[in-house]
């Protein structure tokens, strides 16, 4: 069993090769062992899969504690590395951000994903406020044993001000931004043409994570584009949750059970996917 310095390491690493690093995201034990099981080399939350599944919406309303409660049973019935979604860092502050990130870590996670849009405001973290929670990110990562990934994304493509033009270019300017104080890789949220992939590409020089969304290319594509790391953010709960609600309206409707059966797992794989892997 590999400790988590050298899952960190591993992560890392990932997102250094030439081909593109294809990271799903769980929301629980089970969706997490099964992307492990099927070949990912690596896991990472879903904020909104997580809080979802526990009723809560989307955001910071969960309380930070149940929030890295799930963020561990996850962590810890994995053998590859995991990077959580820790949304804003749950504070405006980076004392609060790095209170999170600490307790993250202390549940076994590997990297972590943090956003700048305010959800409580619907609207973009200032810029310069930002950059102080990813300046003392970066502190925190130099003084831990643990090299965590930070994934610094931005929203500025779906909550900036202007023209598509105009936000994409503030995306860039954040995304150059966040580079430049500590970040690892920089992912636009909502980013999904390949002229403007490609653009974005091109004026980063680093690492960029891209999320599957209607319209995106292919993985080929991407990696063609030179994009580092796609992740799938909720899409994978939207379609387990889209499956059950098929599988419902032909027993009601229908009454029979194809969309239920047909590619299930058995009771055994199921049990077993609450134990973890060693």
């Amino acid at each position: 069993m590999k400790n988590q310095t050298q899952k960190a390491e591993e992560f890392r690493e990932l997102h250094r090769r030439k081909k593109l690093l294809i990271l799903p995201n769980a929301w629980d034990v089970p969706s997490a062992r099964i992307f492990e099981e099927e070949g990912f080399p690596a896991v990472a939350t879903s904020s909104a899969g997580i809080m979802v599944s526990l009723g809560y919406p989307d955001g910071e309303v969960i309380d930070r504690k149940s929030f890295v409660a799930a963020t561990q049973r996850i962590a810890s019935a994995l053998s590859v590395p995991l990077s959580a979604d820790i949304v804003s860092g749950f504070g405006a502050t980076p004392r609060d951000v790095m209170t999170t990130v600490k307790s993250v870590l202390k549940a076994g996670a590997v990297g972590i994903n943090i956003e700048d849009f305010d959800h409580a405001s619907g609207k973009l973290v200032p810029l310069k406020r930002q950059v102080e929670k990813l300046r003392a990110l970066g502190a925190l990562r130099d003084s831990q044993r643990v090299p965590f990934v930070i994934n610094a994304r931005t929203d500025a493509l779906r909550h900036a001000k202007g023209s598509e033009r105009a936000r994409l270019e503030e995306a860039i300017r954040r995304g150059i931004v966040y580079r430049d104080t500590q970040a690892d890789c920089i992912y636009p949220m909502g980013l999904t043409d390949a002229a403007s992939i490609e653009t974005f590409v091109h004026a980063l020089h680093c690492p960029v994570n891209v999320m599957v969304r209607p319209g995106l290319p292919s993985v080929s594509e991407l990696e063609r584009l030179g994009v580092k790391r796609l992740s799938l953010g909720p899409s994978a709960s939207y379609a387990a949750l889209g499956l059950l609600r098929r599988a419902s309206r032909e027993l009601l409707e229908r009454g029979t059970y194809a969309t239920l059966l047909d590619g299930a797992i058995n009771f055994d794989e199921l049990n077993r996917l609450a134990v973890p892997k060693r």
